[in-house]
């Protein structure tokens, strides 16, 4: 993207037309930023076959390592039964 700033949805419009920036050139804006992204997929698209076909063979030779997690529930090798249920009466009620 270019280094111009481009102000917040409900902010008045960079053009000075004293509309909100979302009911002026909002619209135009975003046509011209996907346009940019479209040109930027086709060129990316138009590199050498042979570059995407390297990528994944080099990622295929590479052994599958598990994330790490925070949740004991979900580590593999070990064998929970997960929550247990309480069997606790409900106190209902009664606050005299």
């Amino acid at each position: 993207m270019s280094d111009v700033k481009i102000p917040g949805r409900n902010e008045p419009c960079h053009c000075g037309s004293g509309k909100k920036y979302k009911q002026c050139h909002l619209v135009q804006d975003e046509g011209a930023a996907r346009e940019a992204r479209q040109k930027a997929q086709a060129a990316a698209a138009a590199a050498p076959a042979e570059e995407a076909e390297a990528k994944p063979a080099a990622r295929a030779a590479q052994p599958r390592v598990p994330r790490p997690t925070p949740q004991p529930w979900k580590r593999s090798g070990q064998n929970t039964r997960g929550f247990a249920k309480v069997s606790a009466t409900r106190k209902v009620g009664g606050g005299a």
